[in-house]
C-alpha cells in the first residue's frame, strides 16, 4: 500500500480514512479533527510502551529458554523452577485481597448465567445470526440434530421425529419448571387465570410447582404463548393448534422456545482473516451496523433470496397486567486483537502502528452510536461498551490495556469506566498471575475465561527447550490443566466478579455432535462458569438446557469454600519424560497435526476464511480458528526440536495430507488444490508454521499467516 492521506501527522490508508469520516463519525459528538488528533496522541504516547511490553515478553522467554536448556536432562525440580520464575519477574508477588469495582453492566453480563456465541464479525450473515440467537426453538434444535437418536425422514415434516422432540422437551419442562402435580406431557390445556398458570390434566387442574416461574403471556385465542423464568432464563410455551406440531399436541403446544445466547462475542481476532486496511474496514463496517442497528444482509439459500436483520425486542403482558419487554438480541462484546500485531493501515513516522490500538478507538467509537440511543432496541441498556482483550501476558499488559481504553474514553468524551473489559486467561504468565491481572483491571473488568487450545500453545512454547512434550491427545490429562481451569474460577470468585461480570469456559468444537455436547457440557456450569462458548445458534439453544439444570450461583457458593487450585500443578510442564513412543504412534501424531494445520491454513491463506468447520483426519467436522492452529504447530515444532521427528517426515506427511485436504474440499468451487505442486502460499505457510515454530513470538501464528495471506491476495 503506497497511497496515503495525512491526518494529524499520521499516514492513513484512504479506505480507513473514508470509513472513519464518512460512516463512523457522522452522528457522533466527535469531529474528524478531534478523532485523528486524539488518536495520533494516543499512538505517540502509548505505542512505545506497547513495544516495550513485547520486548519484555521476548526477554523473559530468552531467559527461560536458557535456563531450561541448562537444566535439560536433569530431574525436574518444580520448586527450583518456580524460584527461578520469581527471580526473573515471571511469577509476581500477590498483593492483599481485593474486590473488583466495575460499575453497572447489563444483567446478561453480571447476573444471569447462559450460553455465549463467538462469531467472525467479517461475515455479516453469521454476525446477525449470532446476535439473533438470543431465542431459539428447542423443538427445532432437537429435531434437526443428533441430539435425538436417528434422523428425520422424507422431504417434509416427519411426525415421528417431531414426537421424539416433543417428548424430550416435555421431560425438560418436568425437570426445570415442573407442575405441582402430574407431567407436562399429559397436559391437555394451559391457560392464564388470576395471574397464574393453570394446567389441565384429564379431570384435574394444577399449577406450576413454583408459581413465581410465570412472568408473562402474549397473544390471545389459539395463537398465544406463556412465558416462564427459571434460574434467570426464560422459557416460552408457544401454542398454535393449527400448526402440524400443535395439531398433534392435546394442549396445542407448537414449540418450546428457550432464551439461549445471552451474549455474543463479535470477533475481530482469532476467527477472522484481516490482514490489511480493506479487511479491517470490512470488519469495522459490520460492527458499526450492529451498534447502529441497521446491519442487513441478503443472500441466496435453497434457491431463495433471504434477508437477515436484527430481531426486535419481545413484549409480553406481565401477571400484574403491565408490559414486560425483553431483548430480542444477545448483548454484544467486541473482541479486539491483542498487543502483538501492527498494521500498515495507519503509519506513524513511517512505521506501522499497533493494530490493537486501532481496534480500540474504532470499535468503541462505533459503540458510541448505541450509547446515544434514547429509544428503540439497544445493545447495552446499562450504557456500557464491552470489549474482550485477548492474549495478554501478565499484570503489566493488563494495566496497559486499562490505560489504553481510558485514553480512548477521553478522546471520545466518554466517562471513565464506560468501556468494560474482558480478560482472556489464555497465556501462561496471565494464568500464573491471574489475580494481579484482575487487580490491574478492577475498575472495568466484566469477563474472564479459559481457553484450552491457546493456553496449551503458550504452555508448549514457554517450556519449548525443556524437552519433548506430551502427545497433543494427552494434553488434557496433564497436571497443569485442571489447576488452570479451577484456578480461573477461584480467582473470579475470590476477587468478587460475581454480580459484576462473567466467568467463562471454552468452546464446544464439534458443531455436529449435539448429543455429546448435551451429555457433557453441563460440566461448565458445574465448574462455576456463568457462561461457556458454543459454535452455533442451535448449540446455544441446547446448551441453555444446562443452565436450567444447574443453579450456577448456588454452585459458586459451594466452590468458594474449596481449597485454592495448586500453583505447583499449574507450573508443572507437560513433558513426556523418558517414555518411548512407537514409530506408528509418532507417525500418527505427525499426520494428525499436519492434516489439521493444512485444513485450516488453506482456507485462511487462500480464501481469507478465519473460522469454519474443518474436517479432521477422520472427516469429523471441527469448528477451528487460530487457537487450534497454534497448538498443532507448536507441538510439531517441539518434537522436531528434540529429535523425535525429522524435517523429512514432516515434509512427507504434509504432502500426503495435502492430498487428503484437497479431497475434503473438492466440492468447494473456490478451492485451489495444494497438490501436486505443493508450492502455493497456503502450503508454504503451513510448512513455515512448523519449521519456524520455535522462533515465532509466543508461538503465535499471526505473523506468518498475515504474511502469506498478503502474498495470496497479491497473486
Amino acid at each position: 500500500m503506497t497511497d496515503r492521506v495525512s491526518r494529524a501527522g499520521l499516514a492513513v490508508a484512504p479506505v480507513l480514512a473514508d470509513f472513519v469520516e464518512q460512516k463512523l463519525l457522522p452522528g457522533l459528538p466527535v469531529t474528524a479533527e478531534a478523532f485523528w488528533t486524539g488518536y495520533a496522541g494516543l499512538l505517540r504516547d502509548l505505542a512505545p510502551e506497547n513495544r516495550a511490553l513485547l520486548a519484555e515478553r521476548d526477554d523473559l522467554q530468552k531467559r527461560i529458554d536458557d535456563w531450561l536448556t541448562a537444566h535439560r536432562g536433569k530431574d525436574w525440580d518444580n520448586a527450583e523452577w518456580q524460584s527461578f520464575l520469581r527471580e526473573i519477574g515471571y511469577l509476581l508477588p500477590e498483593g492483599p485481597d481485593f474486590k473488583v469495582e466495575t460499575g453497572p453492566s447489563d444483567p446478561e453480563i453480571s447476573a444471569v448465567a447462559g450460553p455465549q456465541l463467538v462469531v467472525p464479525v467479517m461475515n455479516a450473515r453469521f454476525a446477525l445470526n449470532a446476535t439473533n440467537a438470543r431465542w431459539g426453538s428447542l423443538y427445532d434444535a432437537l429435531y434437526g440434530t443428533d441430539a435425538l437418536p436417528g434422523q428425520a425422514e422424507g422431504p417434509g415434516y416427519d411426525a415421528a421425529r417431531g414426537a421424539q422432540a416433543v417428548a424430550w422437551a416435555a421431560d425438560f419442562l418436568d425437570q426445570s419448571v415442573p407442575l405441582a402435580e402430574g407431567s407436562h406431557k399429559d397436559v391437555t390445556d394451559y391457560r392464564v387465570e388470576g395471574g397464574k398458570v393453570v394446567a389441565t390434566l384429564g379431570d384435574t387442574e394444577t399449577g406450576l410447582a413454583d408459581p413465581d416461574w410465570f412472568v408473562g403471556f402474549s397473544g390471545e385465542g389459539d395463537k398465544r404463548s406463556i412465558l416462564l423464568r427459571q434460574n434467570g432464563l426464560h422459557i416460552e410455551l408457544v401454542f398454535d393448534p393449527a400448526h402440524p406440531v400443535g395439531k398433534a399436541s392435546a394442549s396445542g403446544l407448537r414449540d418450546v422456545v428457550l432464551e439461549a445466547a445471552l451474549t455474543a462475542i463479535q470477533d475481530c481476532e482469532d476467527s477472522i482473516a484481516a490482514v490489511d486496511a480493506e479487511d479491517k474496514v470490512a470488519a469495522y463496517t459490520n460492527w458499526l451496523g450492529l451498534m447502529k442497528g441497521d446491519l442487513v444482509e441478503t443472500f441466496e439459500k435453497g434457491g431463495k433470496s433471504l434477508t437477515r436483520r436484527l430481531n426486535p425486542d419481545r413484549s409480553f403482558t406481565a401477571p400484574n397486567g403491565g408490559t414486560l419487554t425483553l431483548p430480542g438480541r444477545a448483548v454484544l462484546l467486541s473482541r479486539n486483537v491483542g498487543h502483538l500485531m501492527t498494521t500498515d493501515a495507519v503509519l506513524l513516522d513511517g512505521q506501522e502502528t499497533p493494530e490493537g490500538m486501532m481496534d480500540a478507538i474504532v470499535t468503541v467509537a462505533a459503540a458510541l452510536h448505541d450509547l446515544q440511543k434514547t429509544e428503540g432496541p439497544r445493545n447495552s441498556r446499562a450504557g456500557s461498551v464491552y470489549i474482550v482483550k485477548p492474549k495478554m501476558h501478565g499484570p503489566n499488559e493488563a494495566a496497559f490495556a486499562d490505560r489504553t481504553y481510558a485514553r480512548v474514553e477521553d478522546i471520545l468524551g466518554l466517562a471513565r469506566g464506560t468501556v468494560k473489559l474482558g480478560l482472556m486467561d489464555e497465556e501462561r504468565r496471565t494464568s500464573a498471575n491471574l489475580r494481579e491481572c484482575i487487580r490491574a483491571l478492577k475498575g472495568r473488568i466484566v469477563f474472564i475465561n479459559t481457553g484450552f487450545l491457546d493456553r496449551t500453545g503458550d504452555e508448549i512454547h514457554t517450556v519449548m527447550q525443556a524437552g519433548p512434550v506430551l502427545p497433543k491427545s494427552e494434553m488434557k490429562d496433564a497436571a497443569w490443566l485442571p489447576a488452570y481451569e479451577a484456578g480461573n474460577v477461584d480467582a473470579g470468585l475470590a476477587t468478587g466478579l460475581r454480580g459484576k461480570g462473567q466467568i467463562g469456559k471454552g468452546m464446544w468444537a464439534k458443531p455436529d455432535a449435539m448429543a455429546e455436547m448435551l451429555a457433557t457440557k453441563h460440566g461448565h456450569p458445574l465448574a462455576g462458569a456463568t457462561t461457556a462458548w458454543v459454535p452455533s445458534p442451535t448449540a446455544a439453544t441446547l446448551h441453555a438446557v444446562h443452565y436450567h439444570q444447574v443453579d450456577v450461583p448456588a454452585r459458586q457458593d459451594e466452590l468458594a469454600k474449596r481449597e485454592r487450585a495448586s500453583l505447583d500443578a499449574l507450573m508443572t510442564p507437560p513433558l513426556m519424560g523418558p517414555r518411548n513412543l512407537s514409530a506408528e504412534r509418532i507417525a500418527r501424531e505427525i499426520d494428525l497435526n499436519c492434516q489439521s494445520i493444512l485444513g485450516y491454513v488453506v482456507r485462511w491463506v487462500d480464501q481469507g476464511i478465519g473460522c469454519s468447520k474443518v474436517p479432521d483426519i477422520d472427516d469429523v467436522a471441527l469448528m477451528e480458528d487460530r487457537a487450534t492452529l497454534r497448538i498443532s504447530a507448536q507441538f510439531l515444532a517441539n518434537w522436531l526440536l528434540h529429535g523425535l521427528i525429522t524435517e523429512e517426515q514432516i515434509d512427507e506427511s504434509l504432502r500426503r495430507m495435502a492430498i487428503a485436504v484437497d479431497r475434503q474440499n473438492a466440492k468447494d468451487a473456490a478451492y485451489v488444490p495444494m497438490a501436486p505442486g505443493y508450492d502455493g502460499p497456503a502450503f508454504k505457510a503451513a510448512r513455515a508454521l512448523i519449521i519456524e515454530g520455535t522462533t515465532q513470538p509466543s508461538g503465535y501464528t499471526e505473523p506468518l499467516l498475515h504474511a502469506w495471506r498478503r502474498v495470496a491476495k497479491a497473486q
